[in-house]
């Protein structure tokens, strides 16, 4: 499910920052899983002067999955926190994509659902295919990326 399609009773959710994520998992009646995938930025080998251009003024360029994880909403405190988690187990990131898998009772996913879940997201993150995720920059604000 992506965390676009979280919807209450009454109307569909818009998420603008992170913080509102987490809060919008945490209300949904099912359990959820968030997944997380941290992309660095960079360009490629063969870049042109343009391109090179358009990234020095924060457009354009390659995003390189980093490292992922799958936590429940109760696991992180908020926005603030996870950029600190994630600067203490790996490399700096530009961007974190989420997504989200609903789950049993118990808050764990069927069998290998998130492990599925995460390399697929790290696949379409590689292919460009972004849709199916929420973006967001190192302030915790949702990003719309072409």
């Amino acid at each position: 499910m992506s965390l676009t399609s979280f919807t209450s009773p009454m109307s569909p959710i818009s998420i603008s920052t992170f913080d509102e994520l987490l809060a919008a998992a945490r209300a949904q009646l099912q359990p959820q899983r968030l997944l997380l995938v941290f992309a660095g930025a960079g360009l490629a080998a063969d870049a042109t002067p343009q391109q090179q251009a358009q990234f020095a003024a924060g457009e354009g360029g390659e995003l390189t999955p980093l490292m992922c994880v799958d936590k429940s909403p109760a696991d992180i405190v908020d926005f603030t926190a996870l950029c600190e988690e994630s600067r203490q187990a790996g490399p700096p990131w530009a961007i974190v994509f989420a997504a989200a898998l609903s789950v049993g009772a118990d808050n764990r996913p069927d069998g290998t659902a998130a492990d599925a879940s995460l390399r697929r997201m790290v696949d379409d993150i590689r292919r460009g295919a972004l849709a199916s995720m929420v973006a967001f920059d190192r302030e915790g604000r949702a990003v719309e990326l072409n």
